[in-house]
């Protein structure tokens, strides 16, 4: 009776499945029924980066004499019109919020085995201004940081950095002209959880860094005896 029970229960799962599929985020093809969020030939050809066994990586030294960093990395990397591109609108703009959390996963378990990243007291996602916040819904990288909590067992918290001023579209602006912008951008909303701690702080994608500088600006000048940083992709 059992696998009777058992029979019905997979047919009925695959009817579901054929019925209402659910699609590949990176690819676009609908997913087996043991596939999640990616399917495994995407998961398979997804561009890791490795940055966080290699501490001297593209992504520190870009930031390496703009403030006093203890690691940075990203995931993979990020290519226009590639794989990656396509699960990160997934997740910024089509409201797969579960994008974020696996992905988030897959880099906690990196980071668990990266001695730099072993003593995080508090993750923190960079937030988004409370007007963009309140059109999308949701703060992508907030997703991201709870996925990356989940597997390091450390807790995150969305309200301790807050974005205080609304600043222009940063794409086409200059290293420069990025960095001047995002100046006093962030406060801290409760100094108190930060004093001492290792933070982690968490975006989607790394570009000139502008935006983490002045995250972790913030927090340091804030109490932060530490801040790393960990993004899902880094933009070559």
């Amino acid at each position: 009776m059992a696998s009777v029970r058992s029979s019905f229960k997979h047919w009925g799962n695959d009817l579901i499945g054929l019925l209402f599929p659910n699609f590949c985020n990176a690819c676009g093809i609908p997913l087996f029924q043991n596939e999640k969020i990616i399917c495994t030939k995407c998961l398979y050809d997804l561009p890791f980066t490795d940055y966080h066994i290699h501490a001297e990586n593209r992504v520190a030294k870009q930031l390496w004499g703009r403030l006093p960093l203890n690691a940075a990395m990203a995931m993979l990397y990020f290519r226009k019109g590639a794989k990656v591109q396509n699960l990160i609108h997934s997740l910024k703009y089509n409201s797969k919020t579960d994008v974020g959390i696996f992905l988030g996963n897959m880099l906690g378990e990196r980071l668990k085995i990266s001695p730099v990243y072993n003593d995080i007291d508090l993750i923190i996602p960079v937030p988004l201004h409370h007007k963009k916040l309140r059109l999308r819904g949701y703060n992508q990288s907030s997703y991201i940081a709870e996925g990356i909590a989940e597997k390091m067992d450390v807790l995150f918290d969305e309200s301790v950095l807050i974005r205080a001023i609304s600043t222009e579209s940063q794409t086409k602006k200059s290293r420069y002209s990025r960095y001047e912008n995002m100046k006093a951008v962030f406060k801290t909303n409760n100094a108190q959880s930060i004093i001492g701690k290792h933070i982690l702080l968490v975006d989607d994608v790394i570009t000139t860094g502008a935006t983490l500088e002045a995250c972790a600006n913030a927090l340091i000048e804030n109490g932060a005896s530490k801040v790393s940083i960990a993004a899902l992709a880094f933009a070559e």
